[in-house]
């Protein structure tokens, strides 16, 4: 269900204002704002419901995609160290074509309900899904086919579109008021973003001979800034904005967010001189303690708003969004002991995939799985005079299909790793592709069921007329 304005008792109390702005003697502290508060005014800071589920619907299709590509590089995908081919196309087409497409869509939706500000340009973001959707497109096309100078070309539009979606993000955090842990992690990713997609162009450029730089520096870079300074970043950041809003239950304080936020930025900064041979590998073992850190203290704060929260069944959705954080305590654990011992076959493998699928694909379709419904909702909310929840656009169906058939792809998945095998990295293939088969069914069916609405507003023949 949309999630309800607070009643009366419940708003947030401001205090009361003399004519100067300061507040009145024995005026009432401001209490800590709650998930609720979020949906109040946020239809006129909405895109149109075209645009984010633009990318969503994209990055449906890249998961069904990416699933494909680990099938057919199967034989490589266990023991996978680099290098072009299907098992990068898969890598890069669930990187970019599901997480990133899915964070650029869902982050221009949000930031502005989060920061009480409109993003003011809708043409803009709808010209961004143009130029990122079909370069990324492009650019697996060119993994697949092996054909570098196809990846350097078409990695020119990808990258200008992270650029154009880095500046309408920082143009809308720079002029924000309030929710500064939110505005934060936002800059944090940001940062991550331009440091991902600087070594990503400098990896390209050697591919094609253009200049010659330490490969193994750059890709730690690349894989941690992407993974966990990006794409973790704003993960953690609008977790403030979607778990209260959607147990109904008291935002984290801002101290609580700007603490994790510190250490999230601490973490990534030690990575830095392990990856250019000023620090022992072992020394990435501080980066992960403060990383395992910040993701202990962020769990707790969610917990505590989901105990406090005034909607206790979150659904199944919720399920998948648990086992993301259990994946990244996982990827966090394995990452020390790849620190210890870096040399093991098929953990740096290991690594990379419980980041990208157990905690980041788990929590991302988890939060998906809410967002979708709730968008619709909102944006038909004046079509009718009882607007319809977000359970009537559910398909819980295929919602349940696709949960099932994600948590068995990440059993066989891991089992390859762990066995070298690619009999079981092909049924990890399998399976995923019938769930992101599901994913699909739940988009097109919400979006089936923004259409009868319209069709019940449309005007009928008049009184006598058949």
């Amino acid at each position: 269900m949309v999630p309800p304005p607070p009643a009366a008792s419940d708003a947030p109390q401001l205090p009361h204002r003399r004519r100067d702005g300061s507040a009145a003697a024995g005026s009432p502290a401001p209490r800590p704002p709650s998930g609720a508060s979020f949906a109040l005014g946020a239809s006129g800071r909405l895109l149109p419901l075209s645009v984010p589920l633009r990318f969503f619907g994209a990055a449906a299709v890249f998961h069904g995609f990416a699933w494909i590509a680990l099938g057919l590089g199967a034989a490589q995908v266990p023991r996978f160290a680099g290098g072009i081919g299907w098992p990068l196309t898969s890598l890069h087409a669930t990187t970019l074509g599901v997480l990133a497409m899915s964070a650029i869509g869902a982050s221009l939706q949000l930031m502005p309900v989060a920061t009480r500000q409109s993003l003011g340009a809708p043409r803009v973001v709808g010209a961004l899904w143009w130029l990122y959707a079909p370069g990324v497109a492009a650019l697996v096309a060119g993994m697949a086919a092996q054909r570098p100078s196809w990846v350097a070309i078409a990695a020119l539009p990808v990258i200008a579109a992270l650029v154009l979606y880095g500046g309408l993000l920082a143009r809308n955090l720079a002029g924000a008021r309030g929710m500064a842990g939110v505005r934060a992690m936002g800059w944090i990713a940001l940062l991550s973003l331009t440091m991902a997609v600087a070594c990503a162009a400098a990896m390209t450029a050697t591919w094609v001979g253009w200049a010659a730089w330490p490969r193994q520096g750059l890709l730690m870079v690349h894989l941690v800034f992407a993974l966990f300074g990006f794409m973790g970043a704003l993960a953690l950041g609008l977790s403030n904005i979607l778990v209260p809003m959607f147990a109904l239950g008291p935002v984290p304080a801002e101290r609580t967010q700007l603490g994790i936020a510190a250490l999230v930025a601490a973490a990534l900064a030690l990575v830095l001189p392990v990856a250019f041979g000023l620090w022992p590998p072992a020394m990435l073992l501080l980066s992960v303690a403060v990383a395992l850190a910040a993701a202990w203290w962020h769990l707790a704060s969610m917990r505590r708003v989901m105990r406090a929260g005034m909607r206790r069944a979150l659904g199944g959705s919720f399920v998948l969004v648990r086992i993301g954080w259990g994946g990244l305590i996982a990827t966090l654990t394995l990452g020390a002991w790849w620190a210890l011992d870096g040399t093991r076959a098929g953990l740096s493998t290991a690594v990379v995939a419980c980041a990208l699928a157990l905690w980041l694909l788990s929590f991302l379709f988890g939060i998906l799985q809410r967002i979708v419904p709730f968008l619709v909702s909102m944006h038909l909310a004046g079509t009718r005079r009882r607007a319809p929840t977000p359970s009537s656009l559910t398909d819980e169906r295929a919602l349940t299909l696709h949960r099932r058939c994600h948590a068995a792809a990440l059993a066989l998945l891991a089992l390859a790793i762990a066995l070298d095998s690619a009999a079981a990295a092909i049924a990890a293939s399998a399976v995923g592709c019938i769930g992101a088969l599901g994913f699909v069914g739940f988009l097109l069916t919400a979006w089936r069921r923004t259409r009868r609405p319209r069709e019940a507003q449309a005007p009928g023949p008049a009184p006598g007329v058949r």
